[in-house]
């Protein structure tokens, strides 16, 4: 299973993303900047991914910061990292963990503060990759054996510290003998799908098969298909799930054919303060996103473009949620909250 990213004694090595599947090249953060940046290209990406580059983005900043203005930079910190990306709240949660932590670390020695942020750094891709696991077993008895599992863009070790949301739920269906396969959509426009899904379980020999989005609906109709599993962004209190643009409509089309809907994602992709899925934010990425492949041109010059990076699926169409706490089920405006206190 591939390393996402590390800390080391070098700096914060991650895989970059934007270059898989032909060039494994990994990228080496020394500053806060550096990840800001990581974070806002896609260097780096997947939700609770995210949330880990953030936390050791802000360890980063604590180590290089003048310790007489320590307080000042370090907001200035937090908020450069917060600006990257709009709609994971796992980057928010991560920011504001770290930032408890600071606060709780007030009159402490700066080395002592410095250490004490690194370790919870570690410790928060620690426990992401814990988590993972634990909605793997969640969900792995929820995916029929002999069928195909169709996802969505990249919900795999890649968008995680390890294992994986969506495809951690896959893996774990697969160490527990089930025997299944995997359609994978190529997710316009940027083509998680195709460039990092499909690589990620070639390399765990998962058995894969590439489809274009508006394939979907052709395989869901077939009865091929036994569920659907996705990852998420942010979650509503109502259940509604902000995932990767073409979300919605695998959903729509999941549910018109009898095939199950989950979302895979761990507790800190709840976002409880919002009452549906309306309100949650959503990213508008760059046009020649769409306009081109690769750099080649694709569409006529002045082409206008709208590049939503998320879309929001409505809760009636998720089957279940699976959490590393257990699977959250309808009416979800119950089982969430209950569940993100235990």
């Amino acid at each position: 299973m591939v390393e996402t990213i590390q800390w080391t004694d070098a700096g914060v090595v991650m895989i970059d993303q934007t270059r898989l599947p032909r060039v494994e090249e990994f990228v080496t953060c020394t500053t806060y900047e550096e990840m800001a940046h990581a974070i806002k290209t896609m260097v780096i990406r997947g939700a609770p991914a995210i949330g880990v580059a953030a936390a050791m983005g802000v360890a980063l900043g604590v180590l290089k910061a003048d310790p007489a203005k320590l307080d000042a930079e370090f907001e200035v910190i937090c908020s450069t990292l917060a600006a990257t990306r709009p709609t994971a709240v796992n980057l928010f949660w991560a920011i504001d963990r770290m930032k408890k932590l600071y606060a709780s670390l007030q009159g402490q020695p700066i080395e002592a503060l410095r250490e004490a942020m690194v370790k919870e750094a570690k410790l928060v891709y620690l426990e992401d990759i814990a988590i993972n696991e634990a909605i793997g077993a969640h969900g792995a008895p929820l995916v029929p054996d002999g069928k195909t599992v169709l996802t969505h863009c990249n919900a795999g070790a890649l968008a995680t510290a390890g294992f994986g949301t969506a495809l951690g739920v896959i893996r774990a269906a697969v160490n527990a003998g089930k025997n299944i396969d995997v359609f994978a959509d190529e997710t316009r426009p940027f083509l998680q799908g195709a460039r990092l899904t499909v690589w990620e379980l070639q390399q765990d020999n998962i058995p894969v098969k590439l489809i274009t989005d508006n394939m979907a609906g052709h395989f869901l109709k077939s009865g091929r298909i036994g569920c659907v599993v996705v990852g998420a962004d942010r979650i509503a209190r109502n259940g509604d799930v902000a995932n990767k643009v073409g979300t919605y409509g695998v959903a729509v089309l999941a549910k018109e054919n009898g095939v199950p809907f989950y979302v895979a994602a761990p507790i800190s992709t709840l976002d409880l303060t919002l009452d549906h899925g309306d309100q949650i934010p959503i990213e508008q990425r760059p046009s020649t996103e769409v306009t081109e492949v690769f750099g080649v041109p694709v569409a006529p010059e002045n082409t206008q473009v709208e590049n939503p990076a998320f879309d929001v699926t409505p809760n009636r169409y998720v089957t279940g949620i699976i959490t590393e706490k257990g699977v959250a089920r309808p009416p979800y405006e119950e089982s969430l909250p209950r569940l993100a206190q235990e």
